[in-house]
Order: C-alpha cells, then sequence, then structure tokens
C-alpha cells in the first residue's frame, strides 16, 4: 500500500484507473491495484480497447465463438466490451456497497460515432444499461452541446451517466444543469434519487497540450512563461464553478430528495509534456469529492513520488483567473482553443472505435477461417 495514495484518498480524491483489458481482469491485476493502490473506480474508452484487443490471446475464445455463431463486427464489438465491463463491475462491487455506492464504478462509452445525435445516444445508453445489468455501471456520454438532452434523458431513466470530454467552463455549467434537469424530472417520475450517480469528466491535459502549442508559435517571453499552467488553471475554475452551482437552492432541492452530488473528475491526467512533472494532475487537483482517473503509469508515479499537500485546488482560484486572462493578453481564444479540443475528441474517438472494429473484423475473419478447418 502506499501512503502516498492514503493521503490523497484521506484528502477526498477518488482514485479510479482509466484502463480495462481482459489481460488485467484474467491475472487478478484489478484486484491488486484495489487492494494496493487505492483504486476504487474503472473508467474506459474507445481508445483502450483498441489497445487490448491488439494485444495478446485473452480475447481469442470469445472471439472464436462469436465467428463460429457469424455475429456481425458490431454485435461483436458489444459483446467484447460489455463482457469486460461486467466483469469489472463484479470485482468492484466490494468497492460499491463498503463506500455506499460512491465508488466501485466502471464506465463503458456510448458509440462515438452518436456524440451529435442525442436520440441514438439515449438508445445506445439504454441498450449498455441492460447488457451490462450491473448497478455500479455508468454510461459515458460525450458533452456536445448535441449531448446535453441524451445526458438529461438517461437521468432521468436512473441511468449513471459518465459525462465525458468536457473542455470548457461553459460546457460543463451545462452539463451540471442538464444533470439537475434528468433529477428533476426523475423525481417528478417517482424514482429514487439516491440510486441515481454521475461524474462530469473534465480533461487537464490536453488542454496544455493545445495551449502550449499556441504559446509557442507566439514565441515571446511572456507567452513561454505561461506554458504548463492552463490545464490546473482550467480544472480549478471548473471546481470553483461546482462549488457554486452546488450550493444554488436548485440543487439544495434535489439534495433535500436525496440526490448525489455529479462529482468533478479530471480526465487526460497523463502528462504528455515530458519537462512537466509526471503526478502534475496529481498533485495540484487535490480536493474533497473529486475523482482523479489515472493511466497506469501516472497512477504508479503517484504512489512512488506525488507531493500531497493537502487541498491545492480552493484558495487557488484568483491566481487561475489571472493566468486565464494572461493567455488572453497575449493572444490566446480560449473559446476557440475548447472548441478544437472538442472537435478533435468527438474525432479520435470515433477514429479509436473505427480501428476497433477493424481489429474485429479481422480477427472475426481469421477465427472464422480457423473453425472452418
Amino acid at each position: 500500500m502506499s501512503e502516498t495514495l492514503d493521503r490523497l484518498s484521506a484528502e477526498g480524491v477518488a482514485i479510479w484507473l482509466d484502463d480495462i483489458s481482459r489481460d488485467r481482469l484474467q491475472s487478478g491485476n484489478l484486484e491488486a491495484l484495489i487492494r494496493d493502490r487505492r483504486v476504487v473506480g474503472v473508467t474506459s474508452n474507445p481508445t483502450i480497447f483498441a489497445k487490448a484487443l491488439s494485444k495478446g490471446t485473452a480475447y481469442d475464445a470469445q472471439l472464436r465463438d462469436l465467428a463460429v455463431r457469424g455475429v456481425d463486427v458490431e454485435e461483436a464489438a458489444r459483446a467484447i466490451t460489455t463482457y469486460d465491463i461486467r466483469w469489472a463491475c463484479d470485482v468492484l462491487r466490494p468497492v460499491f456497497e463498503r463506500t455506499a455506492h460512491l465508488d466501485g464504478r466502471v464506465s463503458i462509452e456510448v458509440d462515438p460515432r452518436l456524440a451529435r445525435r442525442p436520440e441514438p445516444t439515449v438508445a445506445e445508453a439504454r441498450a449498455l444499461w441492460w447488457m451490462v445489468d450491473r448497478p455500479n455501471l455508468m454510461v459515458k456520454i460525450p458533452a456536445t452541446a448535441e449531448g446535453l438532452p441524451a445526458i438529461t434523458q438517461a437521468i432521468s431513466e436512473g441511468i449513471n451517466v459518465n459525462v465525458t470530454l468536457i473542455f470548457s467552463l461553459e460546457r460543463y455549467g451545462q452539463v451540471i444543469d442538464a444533470y439537475f434537469a434528468g433529477l428533476e424530472q426523475a423525481r417528478a417520475a417517482g424514482r429514487d434519487l439516491s440510486q441515481i450517480a454521475s461524474v462530469a469528466s473534465f480533461f487537464v491535459s490536453r488542454v496544455d497540450t493545445e495551449i502550449d502549442k499556441r504559446l509557442d508559435k507566439l514565441g515571446s517571453a511572456k507567452a513561454a512563461a505561461l506554458k504548463g499552467k492552463s490545464g490546473v488553471a482550467n480544472a480549478r475554475l471548473a471546481y470553483a464553478l461546482y462549488e457554486e452551482k452546488f450550493s444554488s437552492d436548485r440543487w439544495q432541492a434535489l439534495r433535500e430528495a436525496g440526490a448525489r452530488p455529479q462529482r468533478p473528475l479530471w480526465a487526460s491526467t497523463g502528462v504528455k509534456d515530458p519537462s512537466l512533472p509526471d503526478t502534475l494532475y496529481v498533485d495540484e487537483l487535490v480536493a474533497p469529492g473529486t475523482v482523479n482517473t489515472m493511466p497506469e503509469a501516472t497512477l504508479e508515479a503517484a504512489a512512488d513520488h506525488s507531493q500531497i499537500r493537502g487541498d491545492t485546488v480552493r484558495g487557488s482560484y484568483e491566481e487561475a483567473r489571472a493566468h486565464m486572462a494572461a493567455l488572453k493578453e497575449v493572444g490566446v481564444d480560449y473559446d476557440d482553443v475548447v472548441r478544437v479540443l472538442e472537435e478533435e475528441g468527438v474525432e479520435k474517438f470515433e477514429a479509436s472505435w473505427a480501428e476497433l472494429l477493424s481489429t474485429i473484423e479481422r480477427e472475426l475473419a481469421d477465427k472464422g477461417e480457423g473453425a472452418a478447418k
């Protein structure tokens, strides 16, 4: 057990693993991370599944059966991914019960090709909720403008939602409002609000990557001095907005009806710039009631040498606002940055989904030929 991760957890940060694979489940590695690394949740995305399918033989038996049955590639993709998610939900079920249903959550994403189509997104969310059939599941819905009504509808039906691909403060405010609206509809329908959970995944490192690229192009000493700080500043201001929204009269009415807060989740926490500390997005984003979902490399780095020095978010809001004002002053257009990041985020997930389908298609053809011999 890592004392550093113990301290992080004690500060109110839930540690979730941003990875899943059949190998990790079969080997008992996930149980080990729960035991030794304070992991209390798991997130997945199309990129993670594409990577998992491309390595080893863990999926061979299931792929062979799917090929023999003549299952098409889309159905096979859902059979494979929901199998892993269901298994992970079962592994984390004791955490789910021990934390009174706060943690022990596992996330699976809707088909990213539906990111800008609300009705098919909701239909897919319902299908995943039914296929996995575990109370500790979360369905990931991208926070596009078109995704907002899908978030509200899914929450209103009692489907737990991990809202993903949030980059801008404006969109984050809209996501919280969509959550409130879903809870209000659920309450009107007589649902038990205490059984509905949600997190809002606010992406961090990609903000630095995009803004630092623009700062480099500017080429001034003033611009260079702002590098490597925007992702943290943006996330800290998101937490300020979280505090504001979740102290409103609207929220108090929902809380009194049994609702749970939608926790901020720091996503994209693997540091992309090697000149920055590899635990930057852990050490600088410690605040109560948050989730930090980490790739395993970041988790191990945090266990080894994170500097946990208490709450590093509250009390930093003025500094964060000053940084964002300085970005504007040197010519970085924040609104354009977050627009580009959202568009690229959807495109990257669509590309990963296509890669996953292509990998499965090849494997099905190969296993089908082998079964026919």
